[in-house]
């Protein structure tokens, strides 16, 4: 099935249930798959389009929260980690840190990889390898941390 049929069966789902916050972040997948299957090529959108679409709106709604707990807004950041919650259902199961570093440390092996100025080598392979099973922000810290 693909993102678009599951969403709408799960924005069908939230309708009958009532339930907004699933609503609000079902109907922002919904939109941003039209937005983004309508602006090019449609025959070109593939799954890992798919995952990174999510990804995104994951990293924005956590950014989001980031922000608004700086300010001591925990009002307005739990809706938006409520959101988080239910997009992250879309996305394959995420790795552990622990299956990160090892995934990182046989990547820094392949490229060669001593120091943080190869930090841009071991980025970009590592982001192709491990694209939706993490985000970036976490390949970066593991990155920093064993070339560091």
């Amino acid at each position: 099935m693909s993102l678009q049929q599951e969403v709408m069966t799960k924005l069908k789902e939230a309708m009958k249930a009532k339930d907004k916050v699933a609503l609000e972040s079902l109907r922002a997948i919904k939109s941003a798959l039209l937005l983004a299957q309508t602006s090019g090529d449609s025959s070109d959108f593939t799954k890992d389009d798919e995952i990174k679409l999510v990804q995104k709106l994951v990293k924005q709604r956590k950014d989001s929260a980031a922000l608004y707990l700086e300010q001591n807004r925990k009002d307005l950041a739990d809706p938006e980690l409520a959101q988080v919650a239910i997009l992250a259902q879309f996305l394959p199961e995420q790795m552990s840190e622990d299956a990160l570093k090892e995934a990182i440390k046989v990547i820094i092996s392949q490229t060669g990889a001593t120091s943080m100025k190869d930090m841009g080598k071991v980025m970009g392979m590592a982001s192709k390898q491990l694209a939706g099973k993490t985000d970036g922000k976490a390949i970066s810290n593991v990155v920093k941390a064993l070339l560091g």
